[in-house]
């Protein structure tokens, strides 16, 4: 019985070997848990000033320039500096414009435009921040051990999700914009004195400084790997068709429901912090992007349901299967990109991926917004479902190599796998089996990637 539990519980091995991931570990939960409290503030204070949709959805377009030009120069300069140093920097900084937030909430009068403002400036520390904190993880964790750590993340990330929202829809509903923000601002300032504890990430003696050049050299990199921009492009379809959460208040309304705004932003995460409390079976997985795939398909089945439901507990559970599915598809990508991108690629590659993880659900908050005041919010959940399906199964039917992907043969993951070896000072395994070049035209991987680091 034992064995079969441990089997399906998380693997506590990166927690258990590195301090730097635990630190980490701890910095993000308490950092998600006031990020939350505000991602529910924010939009629900933009309705109150407006009582518009639209207006709400707005806050997808004013970060959607931050986040891609801030982005992909973050992921060039995670290569190019310390890493530790820019989660640091960005922390603070983020810890800053939700003071802003708090004092503009205490005001008589709130203004709208400092929301958006600090929307702008939140997305583009994000954008810096993001290929940091995801390109440091390959180097502070054993090689076979990443899988087990895209769980862990992930698992803190949902126990965030979930007590973030949940907490801050009854502060909001009972005590007001402030008290949310104002725990926003007191979690961002732990989460600084933790990160001032990571060992230092210095980069390869020969790191290039940030350039267009460097950007593109990485974009040519995930452009040449149908396997990668596999990932990117069904990531992104998935959170541009179906990420309504920018409309949550409206439905809540319309289902005559207000007390349930905060277990709605909560549902997802609940759904997936079931996958993640059972992922022990992640580590024996192999064909991550066959799990990209089926996920992304079912968090577009479950959005279209919660689209369709007018019982809310029925719509709650929707949600809650969504953000089941979007588990499944992060641990395969996250898993993917740790195991095939070299170390002194991986910052401008984490860049790229930020921006299909987060450009996606931007533009989902306009479409949603926009969606939802010309059609109505029920039918903006339901028709961006539908649209997320048929353009996943497209994309599968257009990439291949993603769905046939399997760690133990594909060319990159061995190489990867090779180089963190050799790095550890272990004997480097045979070198991987020639294969096809297979689909896009891509051309034939070099015999070796070099890497600066474990």
């Amino acid at each position: 019985m034992t064995s079969k539990l441990s089997a399906v519980l998380p693997d506590l091995s990166p927690w258990r070997s590195s301090r730097d991931f635990r630190l980490l570990w701890v910095q993000g939960l308490i950092t998600y848990f006031g990020s939350f409290m505000a991602l529910v503030a924010l939009p629900l204070q933009i309705k109150e000033l407006t009582g518009s949709p639209l207006a709400v959805g707005a806050m997808g377009a004013v970060e959607l320039v931050p986040l891609v030009i801030f982005g992909l120069y973050g992921g060039a300069l995670a290569d190019a500096v310390d890493r530790g140093k820019v989660i640091l920097l960005t922390e603070a900084g983020l810890g800053l414009l939700a003071v802003i937030l708090l004092v503009n909430a205490v005001l008589p009068e709130p203004m709208l435009w400092p929301l958006y403002v600090v929307a702008a400036g939140v997305a583009a520390l994000a954008g810096l921040q993001r290929p940091a904190l995801d390109s440091l993880m390959a180097r502070i964790v054993p090689h076979d051990q990443l899988p087990a750590a895209a769980a862990l993340n992930a698992l803190r990330w949902q126990a965030g999700a979930i007590a973030g929202p949940a907490v801050a829809g009854l502060v909001v509903a009972y005590a007001g914009n402030a008290p949310a923000y104002g725990t926003t601002v007191v979690c961002f300032a732990v989460s600084v004195v933790l990160c001032l504890r990571l060992s230092p990430a210095p980069p390869a003696e020969n790191a290039d400084k940030p350039s267009l050049r460097g950007i593109a050299e990485g974009a040519r990199y995930a452009w040449s790997r149908p396997v990668l921009l596999g990932t990117y492009a069904v990531d992104l379809a998935a959170m541009f068709f179906a990420f309504p959460n920018t409309i949550f208040p409206f439905l809540a309304d319309e289902l005559d429901a207000d007390w349930s705004l905060g277990l709605m932003y909560a549902a997802g995460s609940v759904g997936s912090v079931v996958v993640s409390l059972t992922s022990g079976w992640v580590s024996r997985v192999r064909r991550h992007g066959l799990l990209v795939v089926c996920g992304a398909a079912g968090w577009g089945l479950a959005i279209t349901g919660a689209g369709l439901l007018t019982d809310i507990w029925l719509v709650l559970v929707c949600l809650a299967v969504a953000g089941a599915g979007d588990m499944l598809s992060g641990l395969g990508r996250s898993t993917i990109w740790n195991q095939t991108v070299p170390d002194e690629l991986r910052g401008r590659l984490a860049g790229i991926e930020v921006l299909s993880y987060s450009v996606g659900p931007q533009l989902g908050q306009v479409r949603a917004g926009a969606m939802a005041g010309w059609t109505g919010t029920r039918p903006a959940f339901w028709t961006g479902g539908l649209a997320c399906v048929a353009s996943v199964g497209l994309l599968a039917a257009a990439l291949p190599r993603l769905v046939t992907y399997d760690a133990q043969t594909d060319e990159d993951a061995l190489r990867r796998r090779a180089a963190h070896t050799v790095a550890s000072g272990a004997p480097a395994p045979a070198d991987p089996p020639a294969r096809d070049t297979g689909s896009m035209g891509e051309p034939p991987a070099p015999a070796a990637d070099p890497v600066s680091g474990a």
